[in-house]
């Protein structure tokens, strides 16, 4: 089996010689070549190019960002064709994650330990039997997603922590937590909400304040507790979808507290949840703060969101 290792340098869990190792120990179960991403958005190049010279596997170490640069350049590669394949999952190489990032949501998602070298043993051990899953993923305009996005108030809180990180903050769950009240209290307009869902067939949902896709369940973590707004949200089922149509603090305090309970159920007036969404687009009359698995992507007016089917072979 021959295989590509995405290495992201600055992953923040891992170093120069768990690299040595991790490796070392691929490189016993498959014929390996190992590629180092040079800049924000290498990844997706990397796997384009693996994808194109027919490779089984591309593994990836780095956090949920490198995941999704490489997930949109497998999807956008153009593999050679292989006899007998059924469907584009069949064609593309398989994903291993290895997680070496702060958060690592979709390789625990899949069913990964939180640590590189428990998950390295059990994607070896998949590797060996021959487990996998095919998952299906979300596109956004023309950029995939593996787990969730967000329109609004998530996304500019992911905005924050990332200037924070860059001015040398560690990523940690207090500094989210910070993030979150300062964009809450100081910089959100809480008052008009701006914000269109709009569905083939459907009546518009209008004046919502800030949306939350997801792919798969949980949302995200903080920490080792989960947060799920959206408990049913299925990598085998479309997208789902909560948005609350107002930020005032007794109802969005409500809210996040069901986000976080061990039965998480949110509900209420001021909440639309959507499941097992196929298509569906928002749109805003002013910009809104747009981001992807965890990666801030700038400010949008408009965003289509689409559910992709059994789109990738996963090694779990």
């Amino acid at each position: 089996m021959r295989a590509v290792l995405v290495v992201n340098p600055k992953a923040t869990t891992t170093s120069e010689r768990s690299r040595d190792v991790l490796v070392r120990a691929l490189r016993s179960e498959v014929d390996l070549s190992v590629r180092y991403t040079r800049r924000r958005g290498h990844a997706v190049a990397l796997a384009r190019e693996a994808a194109a010279e027919g490779v089984d596997l591309v593994v990836t170490l780095g956090g949920d960002g490198t995941v999704n640069e490489v997930v949109n350049g497998l999807m956008t590669a153009e593999p050679p064709t292989r006899a007998g394949d059924a469907s584009m999952a069949e064609r593309l190489p398989a994903l291993a994650t290895v997680p070496g990032g702060s958060t690592n949501v979709f390789a625990r998602a899949v069913g990964l330990p939180r640590e590189w070298p428990e998950a390295t043993s059990m994607i070896l051990e998949g590797l060996r039997l021959g487990r996998s899953r095919t998952v299906g993923l979300g596109l956004a305009d023309d950029r995939y997603f593996t787990f969730c996005a967000g329109f609004g108030l998530d996304a500019a809180v992911i905005h924050r922590v990332e200037q924070a990180r860059r001015k040398g903050r560690v990523s940690t769950p207090s500094l989210y937590l910070r993030s979150i009240m300062n964009q809450y209290f100081f910089a959100s307009d809480r008052r008009h909400p701006a914000i269109v869902l709009e569905r083939p067939g459907e009546p518009a949902e209008a004046e919502l304040a800030t949306v939350i896709i997801q792919n798969t369940a949980p949302w995200t973590y903080l920490g080792d507790r989960e947060v799920n707004p959206n408990p049913a949200a299925s990598f085998d089922l479309g997208l789902d979808v909560l948005a609350l149509r107002q930020l005032r603090v007794a109802s969005t305090t409500r809210t996040v507290t069901q986000f976080l309970s061990r039965q998480p159920d949110p509900r209420g007036r001021q909440v639309l949840r959507l499941h097992d969404t196929a298509e569906f687009t928002l749109v805003s009359g002013r910009p809104q703060a747009f981001q992807l698995d965890g990666d801030y992507l700038g400010e949008r007016e408009k965003v289509r969101f689409t559910s992709v089917p059994a789109a990738l072979r996963v090694i779990c």
